[in-house]
């Protein structure tokens, strides 16, 4: 469950963003309940972005680490960002692994996704609002955002259902589930809209069934954490709006 003073706080920042989200969700084609949700979930809406050294942890994990070649070629692309001047190295902080900002990027997904949205020469994810919602919705779109679709849905499952069916490999179009008798969570038909989905229980099989689609899968892109993914989805879905 998400806590009731996150949606709040989310249905606030929708309200209050209402117009820079708008215009950055007609030019990436992400929807602005998705943005606010991953914004939300990321850093609770940039209140909790890190106090690490960017700098500093990265020195560490580069040095004293399994995945040190990694963190040292972010390592080296946050040196650039800092050459770049898109922040001072004293106001470059994050994570403990180095994920900076209200939106969390690491270097790499800074240097390939973050957009100077307010055009002052500075990609600034830390403190611009409408740079962090560009940012975010523009991985989203370069990683296979569809815009003119939600993420998943709550489902019902039939009794005796086949198990091996629930895996994020399996892949089908809406109408097969419908005919394996899939229904949405009251008990209605899927809708007919031919997407394909995946069943997924976060919880195991005596939790919740979901139908996930397309946009599920770019979410993982960003986290590949299923509980990121489905907080993210329902977030977006209690925020509301378009």
């Amino acid at each position: 469950r998400l806590p009731q003073s996150l949606i709040n706080e989310g249905r606030r920042k929708l309200a209050e963003n209402r117009a820079v989200l708008d215009a950055i969700s007609k030019e990436y084609g992400v929807q602005p309940r998705f943005v606010v949700a991953l914004w939300g979930v990321e850093t609770r809406f940039g209140k909790y972005t890190g106090k690490f050294s960017v700098i500093d942890a990265l020195t560490t994990l580069a040095y004293d680490n399994r995945r040190a070649a990694y963190f040292r070629k972010e390592l080296l692309l946050a040196l650039r960002i800092l050459d770049e001047d898109h922040i001072s190295v004293e106001e470059m902080k994050g994570s403990w692994a180095g994920a900076m900002g209200q939106s969390q990027f690491m270097p790499s997904s800074f240097v390939n996704f973050a957009v100077d949205q307010d055009k002052d020469g500075k990609r600034d994810i830390w403190g611009t609002r409408a740079d962090v919602f560009a940012s975010a919705a523009n991985y989203l779109a370069k990683s296979g955002w569809k815009g003119d679709q939600t993420w998943g849905r709550e489902v019902a499952l039939p009794k005796g259902f086949d198990p091996s069916l629930v895996d994020l490999n399996v892949e089908k179009p809406m109408h097969e589930w419908q005919a394996l008798g899939v229904r949405k969570a009251d008990g209605n038909n899927l809708p007919g809209r031919q997407l394909m989905g995946s069943l997924v229980q976060p919880k195991g099989g005596n939790g919740q069934t979901f139908l996930v689609y397309n946009n599920y899968r770019t979410i993982l892109k960003w986290n590949r954490s299923t509980y990121f993914a489905m907080s993210v989805g329902r977030l977006a879905d209690l925020i509301g709006g378009s």
